[in-house]
């Protein structure tokens, strides 16, 4: 049973030039914000805000258990939410 929940509701945040999306675990309500840098090294073409949200949407189970894993480690922002970095999405020891 996953206690976490992830609202479809991605977008792109022209200020803070990042994806985000909601998470929820009981009380608490966050944003994940993956920024633009990380789709720059992810991907083999040049980013836009759309081609980011689509690689969001495709790769959306990676990105979700990557913001879980900070969740419960609590490795959060100081306004408490999460940003992920590429180390997020390729932890060491992870399978190619």
């Amino acid at each position: 049973m996953n206690l976490f929940l992830f609202p479809d509701d991605a977008s792109w945040n022209e200020a803070a030039r990042a994806v985000e999306f909601g998470i929820a675990i009981g009380e608490y309500r966050g944003v994940v914000r993956v920024p633009r840098q990380v789709f720059q090294q992810l991907l083999s073409h040049a980013v836009t805000p759309q081609s980011c949200l689509e690689a969001y949407y495709l790769h959306r189970s990676v990105f979700e258990s990557a913001a879980e894993t900070k969740l419960r480690t609590r490795r959060l922002t100081e306004d408490g939410n999460v940003e992920l970095t590429l180390r997020d999405l390729n932890p060491p020891g992870a399978a190619p």
